[in-house]
């Protein structure tokens, strides 16, 4: 991407996707600053690599630096406001203002370029991939939607790169920016209804973001996604579920504590492969990522090492404590159906542990929409603790908060509870298995948890 500016800033540099957009740039020899409303460990290492962020939401914070409108690019998430006065400053002033998506667009160009897309899964498979590219030698530059645990960062860079690895999110119809070769479609379940209209709108803009797929590419998804994307052939679907899946998946079993299994994909036959992930669903996970770095000509034994030594993602089934007699688990799974896989991991696992499990609702609109369905997979735990709600970039729809989807759950043991009430609750109740679970600020309780807990 040809940027003549010097100067980037991010507004929401904080977030996942903007903060490995901004140590991009930095790496690149910008001048990289941002704005985010709350401090977090993430933004603190962002300043600790040397870009300036700024928490107060007033136009006068902005670095003079950054005032230069000719020198000056502004990257900014669909999910600040209009109203954001830093946001509305550079507008009002005519500075160059870009989403970030159309950002990871440019980037694109001229690599060859794997999007992983779907409402569940994509960080964990694009963190597969990458890892497995990575450890192949292939020179890359992957977008990550969290904090890998085997390269400690969400981004990866080499200004050789022949390849860019991105997720491609359908929030914002933010995947329609991008023209990937090898595209991964894991879901296409029901979410940002505030967004899309219905279900039916939501799988229409998938149908639009597949239409984007380079002449003579490939297409991964499941079976379930498959028939309801509209094929134009211009690009090869392999499908890695169901009966006539390419990608077949054999000899499952839990070996030492993980999961072994076989895979043949084509010529390619994998016998005994590990992957240490924790649950089904990572099963699927981990078949796609070997298949799409197979159809890169990824030697077999290459890839069937890599994914036996990935180390997974952070917040996603992330095991902080593991004793004999308590078990902490951490999960960014904000969706019912992710929900739903969490417990019946867990449960799988420690079948005969009592669970107990922290969510935070994110999104008014989101706990509107999905609140009979995460009162009826919440209630798989045994004991249930609500946080306040994490409203994120909404405004609050009266009448929905945790206290009401607290009443949707069919459920002796609920809880509400604010943050700061979490760490002493937990301490005078009796604990086996304990899940924190959410997509907003819950992970500012996971270090407490730990330090009350690791003993």
């Amino acid at each position: 991407m040809n940027i003549k500016q010097e100067n980037i800033y991010f507004v929401g540099v904080g977030g996942i996707g903007m903060s490995a957009l901004a140590r991009y740039f930095h790496q690149m020899g910008k001048e990289v600053a941002g704005y985010d409303r709350a401090i977090t460990d993430l933004s603190k290492q962002l300043q600790a690599e040397g870009i300036a962020v700024n928490y107060i939401l007033e136009a006068d914070a902005i670095p003079f630096s950054h005032r230069d409108k000719e020198n000056t690019l502004v990257v900014y998430t669909p999910a600040i406001s209009s109203e954001n006065e830093i946001l509305s400053y550079f507008e009002t002033e005519g500075f160059q203002c870009i989403k970030r998506a159309e950002v990871l667009g440019k980037l694109s160009e001229g690599l060859t370029t794997i999007a992983v897309a779907g409402t569940h899964g994509k960080t964990t498979v694009s963190s597969m991939i990458a890892f497995i590219l990575d450890q192949a030698g292939i020179k890359l530059n992957a977008f990550l939607g969290g904090i890998s645990h085997d390269f400690r960062t969400n981004l990866l860079i080499d200004p050789d790169a022949e390849f860019m690895l991105t997720e491609a999110d359908e929030y914002d119809r933010s995947f329609l920016q991008l023209h990937p070769h090898y595209a991964v479609i894991t879901a296409m379940d029901a979410d940002h209804l505030d967004i899309y209209e219905n279900e039916a709108e939501l799988i229409k803009t998938y149908r639009e973001f597949v239409k984007q797929i380079k002449k003579g590419g490939t297409l991964f998804t499941t079976k379930a996604c498959s028939h309801q994307l509209d094929s134009e052939k211009q690009y090869e679907v392999v499908e890695y579920t169901g009966e006539a899946a390419k990608v077949k998946l054999s000899s499952v079993a839990v070996v030492n504590g993980v999961y072994e299994f076989d895979l043949s994909y084509g010529p390619h036959q994998l016998r005994k492969v590990q992957c240490g992930l924790a649950g089904r669903h990572n099963l699927e996970n981990a078949s796609v990522a070997i298949a799409v770095a197979l159809s890169l000509g990824i030697d077999a034994h290459k890839v069937k090492q890599a994914i036996s030594s990935f180390r997974g993602v952070k917040r996603r089934f992330d095991v902080h404590i593991k004793r004999d007699e308590f078990v902490y688990i951490d999960d960014y799974a904000h969706h019912p159906l992710e929900i739903k896989a969490l417990l019946s991991s867990v449960k799988e696992l420690y079948p005969e542990r009592h669970i107990t499990a922290v969510f935070q609702p994110h999104l008014y609109s989101r706990t509107k929409d999905f609140g009979a369905e995460f009162a009826h997979e919440l209630a798989q735990a045994d004991e249930v603790i609500l946080l306040e709600l994490y409203p994120a970039r909404e405004e609050p729809i009266e009448g929905i908060d945790a206290r009401w989807l607290a009443k949707q759950i069919d459920q002796k043991s609920v809880h509400v509870l604010q943050k700061n009430q979490l760490v002493k609750h937990l301490q005078e109740i009796e604990l086996e298995v304990l899940l924190t679970i959410g997509a907003g600020d819950i992970d500012t309780v996971v270090q407490p948890i730990i330090k009350a807990f690791d003993a």
